[in-house]
């Protein structure tokens, strides 16, 4: 191998650990506040009933999604007219600052009201930088992978997506074992979010180390790039976006019901402990984690759409088995069936990403793919849990949520049939530009 094959080798390794760094930080900052929504909805709103503060804490969760799109928006147009690094490197910044501050505010015997008004600031903050920072990171290693290896490289963005959870699981899963449950309930549940800010600082590190995208930098030599990517999403590219969206749908609420309401679940309607739950969620991930990268790799053989219709259609048909089997009662079918529900969830995880980066253009793909899945994020990812456990509440009925979750996978099972089954053989420039006019007014 020559020096210079060496070079771009050892380059593409940095580019994608220092992404994957971000994606990281992000996912685990959501795994977080899933794992300890009972210990958060203590702190925040201890006078409410246990039901009323864990819906009041899954109302936070969601309302923070409101700010992604306008990260995405934003950031979009940043990262599609300036470049991909700069954006990546705010982003993971602005993302770790939030996660940090959340870890230090006081609770409301402090402050009172002020603190779940102070959780709400720092929550809209984490959805606005996520926002950059989703689109972003699949844009990113969509671009710096070689021809025929775009899902083995995007494949980085689901694996990380589950090492952050594995990680929130095994930090949850020692502070239980290590402390009483008043005392994770009162500080203990504060350590993991203090992490998030040298994490990201090492990312910062990384990311400002990295060149830019390749295909940004031949679109900007080629005078290929636009000067208003959302309006160009818009008039010229919005089928593909559609098909995003209705690939997310899917994704998103059945990532959300498994890392933001199956712990609670668990924990509050089928009886495990905190130890039980964690221990139950890192086995199931960890699982589904060693999935990820076979399932992006062969993509790049037999293209996206095989997995992506697979994964859509095993939701569709096994969600109300797998709540059956968590809500009977016992740790060994609550642990079944969180393997089932993260192998379910894997090769969504695996070629969603590169798939919604193939179907744009290099002028407006930041923008598209960062819009396509915040939006839907947005609408349904922070809803989710908030929806199921309202739903558990108001009917009783502990497999509910089931039918919720079924609905979602059967749109991304319709979007993922209107797919073309192309292998990952050309440059991602060439097969989506070669299709997809893009307008340099």
């Amino acid at each position: 191998m020559s020096s210079g094959s060496q070079n771009i080798d050892s380059q593409r390794s940095r580019t994608v650990a220092a992404i994957a760094m971000g994606n990281f930080i992000e996912w685990f900052e959501f795994g977080l506040y899933g794992y300890f929504a009972v210990s958060i909805s203590t702190t925040f709103f201890p006078d409410k009933s246990a039901g009323t503060a864990l819906i009041s804490t899954f109302m936070l969760f969601g309302i923070a999604f409101v700010s992604r799109p306008i990260g995405a928006i934003l950031f979009g147009r940043y990262g599609d007219r300036v470049g991909r690094r700069g954006a990546l490197s705010i982003s993971i910044v602005g993302m770790s600052i939030a996660t940090f501050l959340i870890g230090v505010i006081p609770g409301n015997h402090a402050i009172g009201l002020l603190a779940p008004a102070l959780l709400l600031l720092m929550r809209l903050a984490q959805g606005f930088f996520a926002g950059a920072e989703m689109g972003g990171a699949v844009t990113a290693l969509a671009e710096y992978a070689p021809p025929g290896q775009r899902g083995r490289y995007s494949g980085w963005n689901g694996f990380t997506q589950l090492l952050a959870q594995i990680c929130a699981a095994l930090i949850g899963t020692t502070l239980s074992a290590l402390l009483t449950p008043e005392s994770l309930n009162s500080w203990g549940w504060r350590i993991p979010f203090l992490i998030a800010l040298p994490l990201g600082l090492v990312g910062l590190y990384m990311r400002t180390k990295l060149a830019e995208s390749p295909e940004f930098t031949h679109a900007a030599h080629t005078d290929a790039t636009t000067k208003s990517p959302l309006r160009d999403l818009l008039r010229l590219h919005w089928r593909p976006l559609l098909k995003v969206c209705g690939l997310t749908v899917g994704l998103t609420t059945t990532t959300y019901m498994l890392v933001g309401f199956f712990p609670s679940y668990l924990v509050k309607t089928v009886g495990l402990t905190s130890q039980q739950m964690f221990t139950a969620m890192l086995i199931g991930l960890s699982i589904a984690a060693v999935f990820v990268p076979i399932w992006a790799r062969l993509s790049d053989t037999y293209g996206r759409k095989p997995f992506l219709v697979g994964g859509a259609l095993s939701v569709t048909l096994l969600t109300f088995p797998v709540f059956l089997l968590a809500s009977s009662g016992g740790y060994g079918p609550a642990l079944a069936a969180c393997v089932i529900a993260a192998l379910l969830l894997s090769p969504l995880l695996a070629v969603q990403g590169v798939t919604s980066a193939e179907l744009f253009p290099t002028a407006v793909r930041y923008t598209g793919v960062s819009m396509g899945i915040s939006v839907i994020i947005s609408l349904m990812g922070g809803s989710t849990p908030l929806i199921l456990q309202a739903l558990v509440q108001t009917t009783g009925n502990t497999v509910i949520p089931a039918a919720y979750i079924t609905t979602a996978a059967a749109i991304s099972l319709v979007a993922a049939l209107t797919l073309k089954n192309n292998p990952s053989t050309a440059p991602i420039r060439a097969r989506s530009e070669s299709t997809s006019p893009v307008s340099t007014s």
